[in-house]
């Protein structure tokens, strides 16, 4: 069974994931229909970023899952046996 710190690490992950799909559909979504003088587009960054942060965190995480597998393919190799 999971203890009271991992549920509230769960619960804290899915808040923080919550928030951060929130906050990028309303960036990406509705701020492109709202005119540019409102006060709702000083809480965003510009509109260039809604593409560059996505491309920069896929390439960190395809780089973590290629040095993890190899890494674990390094670790399970078996040596070559000497006839």
């Amino acid at each position: 069974m999971a203890t009271g710190v991992d549920q509230a690490v769960g619960v804290s992950l899915v808040a923080f994931s919550l928030l951060l799909f929130t906050y990028y559909s309303v960036w990406v979504i509705i701020l492109p229909f709202v005119d540019s003088d409102q006060v709702l587009h000083k809480y965003f960054l510009p509109r260039e970023y809604s593409v560059i942060l996505p491309g920069i965190a896929a390439v960190i995480l395809l780089l973590c899952i290629g040095a993890f597998t190899a890494v674990l393919t390094w670790k399970n190799r078996k040596p070559k046996k000497l006839e």
